[in-house]
Order: structure tokens, then C-alpha cells, then sequence
């Protein structure tokens, strides 16, 4: 059994779907972000000390883990699954979801603030991080256009991130410029484990479509 802590996120979505399609028993606790106090919570920062979400607690090995990346890194080799054992393809999933964690995900989040929650309030940075995740969609456009996947399988690089790309509305993104995003966000999107994963911890709306 698995505990999987977490919040209805980008990062902590990734987790919650790499465990749906990994078939892995898990149960849910809710940490919500939105009262700020859940994650300082002495018994969560045990787990997760720089109060962020989502966390892990594996029983079956005694691990405890933060952070989306190390998480989908930790459940691949656990189960075997989603991370290739080729040399040249475990890598070039490594890199793309180092990809992810150091660029897309920081980006689009600053993105989320600035434009969604706080426009007008900052020009500057409303503009500085609205350019630079519209450039990292086209970075992942070239990716994707030699590619059916990130990284040739779908794989954890694809799980960290199409969370992010699922809230394109949010960035002020048109999916119908990122011709390649596009087919493989519809794609992933259809897959059962990702809508199963999308709604933990709890329902919000459906899958947002282009």
C-alpha cells in the first residue's frame, strides 16, 4: 500500500496518474493547498519538509518521498514500467523529465500566477513568463513532431508533463499553434488511467479539451 498526499495540481497529478497506470494499491490524503495550513501540518513536513505536494509513503519498503520527479522516478523502478531499460532511451526520458521539472512546470506555474490570479498587477512578469511557456510549447512541438511520444514510449516524461499542458487555458495557449502538442495531449488524455488520475484527490471538472 501506497499513502499518496496530495492536491488537485499539476505535480500532484502526474503521481496520481503514474500510480493508475501503474495498477498500484494506493490510498489518497487530501492536503489542500488552497488553506495553507494542511502542508505545514507537523505529521505532513515529516514527510514532505519543504511543504509541498505531492509526498509518498511506500509500506512496502519504508520509503518516503517529496517531490513529482524523484516520485515518478522511485514508482518506475519499483514497478518496472515506464521507464525503458535501453541506455539511450532511459536518458532521453531522464532529460525530458528534468525538462519538465526545471523548465515547463516553474515556467507555466509563474504563468498561472501572473496572468491567471494577478493580472494586470505586473506587465513585466505577466509578459516575461507568458513568452517563455509559449516557448517551451514549441520546444515540446519540435519534440513531438519527430516522436509519438516524448521520449519514443509513453513513459514518465510524458506523465510530468502533460499535467501542465492540460491547463494551456490557463497560459493563454492555443493548442491549435502546437499542432503535435495537441495530438498527443488528446491522446494521452484518453487514456482510462489518466482520467482516473486527473480526479484525485477529489473531482474538479473534466479534462479540458482543445
Amino acid at each position: 500500500m501506497i499513502d499518496l498526499y496530495s492536491w488537485t495540481t499539476p505535480n500532484g497529478r502526474k503521481v496520481s496518474i503514474m500510480l493508475e497506470e501503474c495498477g498500484l494499491e494506493y490510498k489518497t490524503h487530501s492536503i489542500d493547498i488552497t488553506k495553507n495550513k494542511d502542508q505545514f501540518e507537523p505529521s505532513f513536513l515529516k514527510i514532505s519538509p519543504n511543504n509541498r505536494i505531492p509526498a509518498i509513503v511506500d509500506h512496502d519498503t519504508g520509503t518516503s518521498l517529496m517531490e513529482s520527479g524523484a516520485i515518478l522516478l522511485y514508482l518506475a523502478e519499483k514497478t518496472g514500467k515506464f521507464l525503458s531499460t535501453d541506455a539511450a532511451t532511459r536518458w532521453k526520458t531522464i532529460e525530458w523529465l528534468m525538462w519538465q521539472m526545471g523548465g515547463l512546470g516553474p515556467m507555466a506555474g509563474q504563468t498561472h500566477h501572473f496572468v491567471k490570479f494577478n493580472p494586470g498587477v505586473a506587465p513585466y512578469a505577466e509578459e516575461r513568463y507568458a513568452k517563455e511557456t509559449h516557448r517551451l510549447y514549441g520546444v515540446l512541438d519540435r519534440q513531438l513532431g519527430d516522436s509519438e511520444y516524448i521520449a519514443a514510449d509513453y513513459s514518465i516524461a510524458d506523465m510530468a508533463a502533460w499535467p501542465w499542458v492540460s491547463r494551456f487555458e490557463w497560459q493563454n495557449i492555443d493548442l491549435n499553434e502546437f499542432e503535435n502538442v495537441k495530438r498527443w495531449y488528446v491522446a494521452i488524455a484518453a487514456r482510462e488511467a489518466v482520467q482516473k488520475g486527473y480526479q484525485v484527490p477529489k473531482f474538479t471538472a473534466n479534462i479540458p479539451m482543445p
